[in-house]
């Protein structure tokens, strides 16, 4: 709330104050009474109101008494009911009284202003203020509260590229280029009236912490054409501003854009404060009079899940995958979604595209914008997503150590988000990000830099959750695991990569006497293997069971963290192998191309073509796929992704990446 300050009159001389709409002052009544007086009354103009209250418990009572005992618990409030047309045109009059002595008089001349500053903490989303929102007094404007009942400002960060030939991100200068610009901040009114001579004797500051002037920038309008409309008046070395006070009644708009996203040493809340300033004694100091703040919070980059509809879908040509494209075309076209194809000459031979960012979006009540987590991998797709996604209302993030001390584990293959869900009486509407580490520190194991891990963390609304992933190859979490929509229980599946179930298939197969049947059948360059083979190589079954170990450790996580139980898990047949990484350390990979590896399209399904034994003219791998995923329906196309990506330790989830359409649950109404 709003703060006012204490008066104190004497009887020798009046006394001269301030009092802001919406507010109550303090009057020292017994600390300025004669000391042989017993009892006061109040008398005062009749746009002035008066309480008086004897102190716990509170019982207040207008002052219809003649006279009131002095009492050392009295409080005695002021208030006033409209702004004064001239300087001190409210008037107070105490009178105290003694046994002996005449009534002894103290004058308080009060001066009545509105001062008051606007956001929309109810969260409406409105870009104006109604004049009965700016005559109102705001409930409480310097907390902020999350839950659908909460109350505070929201705020962006002004993270998109504008501007038509503007290069980087808007809130790296200190312009507005357009209108769309303006759409990325947020609106602060500052609604005055005041005596015309008023500003002989008072100053009125805006103010934004030290602490917190680098997080925000704040443009006043002052009228005529963009971009000199607006000027900035509060920001990085900026912390504070003179405001001028005419005199009269005055509204004045501000847009606020926010600078950084919440991290590790920066929780996200941002107060921007008002001060009225008393400097009617140039031999003084100003005296703080009043002061009101509004608080915000920076809007967390949020991620959205496979369950999400799927809007655009990315990935890049290179020189031998035209056919991988052409069927990753085709899935987008039936899922309805816009392809980007990063071209050639600009990925420089680099396929990853779901290593190399992530999409999100930041929403306030009044806009929202997809945005892109750009990884710190920066291999040849490291341009794109400055270059090529971000742009006119779509944002930029990145957050991460020098390239020098990264891993693969850093790269965003390594990072996925769950559908909502609900674990005990705990719910997580916007699901839980999932990224992979090390299961425990060694001299050779590979964490997630801890820059990442508090950014993700910093966000609030999707606590993340560790899952044990340095036992791969690669490192990264997509390599067993992947969600999917379903029509009922939680509204999803957990797939896991599973080898106890690819055996318990291929023994099937075996039993039913396929077991001379081949896998890679018609894949050049490649050794094919016998059902039977597989089935009988001890140091393959070992290395699978070794696999299905990490994998139940995760599982056992997930079950835990998401709130999972078995019927909302989908075991997806697959197998491993290991082999030995550069430092000589044994990890895992995929024995044939890894089927939860997948491209989510909604129903649409982009898997991995795993070229398993053709039994019936069918491969017994994909029937089995099919048989767990279309009775959810889903549609499964298997796609080739062979040589131009499995063979390089990756596969179509690897190699393509997707934007999606934001949840319908506002962020704010949750409680972290």
């Amino acid at each position: 709330m709003a703060q006012g300050t204490v008066i104190h009159v004497a009887p020798e001389q009046p006394t001269h104050a301030v009092c802001v709409l919406g507010t109550a002052i303090q009057l020292d009544v017994c600390g300025s009474a004669p000391g042989d007086c017993t009892s006061f009354s109040i008398s005062t103009s009749p746009g002035v109101l008066v309480e008086v209250a004897h102190g716990p418990p509170a019982k207040k009572n207008r002052t219809g008494s003649s006279k009131w005992p002095l009492d050392p618990e009295l409080e005695v409030t002021l208030r006033v009911k409209a702004a004064s047309a001239s300087t001190g045109d409210q008037k107070v009059r105490i009178s105290y009284y003694g046994p002996k002595t005449p009534p002894a008089q103290a004058l308080l001349y009060l001066t009545g202003v509105e001062i008051s500053l606007h956001a929309d903490i109810t969260r409406t989303g409105r870009a104006k203020l109604t004049r009965a929102m700016k005559n109102q007094v705001p409930p409480n404007q310097r907390t902020w509260t999350w839950g659908p009942s909460g109350q505070g400002a929201i705020l962006l960060v002004n993270c998109d590229r504008d501007g038509p030939g503007s290069w980087g991100m808007d809130c790296e200068d200190d312009r507005v280029l357009d209108s769309k610009d303006l759409q990325d901040m947020s609106l602060m009114t500052l609604s005055t009236k005041t005596p015309k001579d008023f500003s002989s004797k008072y100053q009125l500051v805006l103010h934004v912490a030290k602490s917190e002037m680098d997080k925000v920038r704040v443009f006043q309008a002052t009228g005529g054409k963009l971009p000199s409309r607006f000027k900035v008046v509060l920001g990085p070395e900026q912390p504070s501003h003179l405001l001028e006070l005419p005199g009269g009644q005055h509204s004045r708009d501000f847009y606020v854009e926010g600078l950084t996203f919440p991290d590790a040493d920066f929780p996200g809340l941002i107060s921007l404060g008002v001060s009225l300033l008393d400097v009617s004694n140039p031999e003084l100091p100003e005296a703080l009079v009043f002061q009101d703040s509004v608080v915000f919070r920076v809007a967390p980059w949020i991620m959205t899940p496979n369950t999400q509809p799927p809007q655009e879908v990315y990935v890049s040509r290179i020189f031998d995958n035209e056919d991988f494209l052409k069927a990753v075309a085709a899935l987008a076209k039936k899922a309805k979604c816009k392809l980007t194809i990063c071209p050639e000459e600009e990925n420089m031979d680099d396929q990853w595209m779901q290593d190399e960012m992530e999409i999100g979006y930041i929403q306030a009540p009044h806009q929202t914008l997809p945005v892109v987590f750009d990884s710190p991998r920066d291999r040849g797709l490291k341009d794109f997503p400055i270059k090529r996604v971000m742009g006119p209302d779509f944002g930029y993030v990145t957050r991460g150590p020098q390239v020098e001390e990264i891993t693969g584990l850093d790269s965003f293959g390594n990072l996925e988000v769950s559908p909502p869900v609900t674990v005990g009486e705990k719910e997580y509407p916007l699901g839980r990000i999932l990224i992979g580490n090390s299961g425990y520190p060694s001299k050779e194991s590979r964490e997630v830099h801890r820059t990442l891990q508090d950014f993700l963390g910093a966000q609030q609304v999707q606590a993340p959750v560790s899952l044990y992933s340095d036992w791969l190859f690669v490192g990264h979490i997509d390599e067993f695991l992947s969600f999917v929509p379903a029509p009922d229980r939680k509204g999803f599946r957990l797939l896991l990569a599973s080898p106890r179930s690819c055996f318990r298939l291929f023994q099937e197969k075996q039993q039913a006497g396929h077991g001379e049947v081949l896998l890679f059948q018609g894949i050049k360059r490649k050794k094919q293997r016998k059902i039977n083979d597989i089935l009988s190589n001890k140091i393959l079954r070992e290395q699978n069971s070794y696999v299905e170990s990490c994998i139940d450790w995760n599982r056992e996580v997930l079950k835990r963290e998401l709130g999972l139980a078995e019927g909302d898990i989908v075991d997806v047949p697959q197998l491993f192998k290991l082999a030995r990484n550069s430092s000589g350390v044994p990890k895992a990979e995929a024995f044939f191309p890894n089927m939860v590896n997948m491209l989510v399209l909604g129903r649409h399904l982009g898997i991995p073509k795993p070229f398993g034994p053709v039994i019936d003219g069918r491969c017994c791998l994909e029937e089995r796929v099919c048989a767990l995923l279309e009775p959810l329906g889903l549609r499964c196309t298997f796609i080739d992704d062979f040589h131009s990506y499995h063979v390089r330790h990756g596969e179509v989830h690897c190699g393509t990446n997707v934007r999606r359409k934001p949840f319908s649950f506002k962020w704010w109404h949750m409680a972290p």
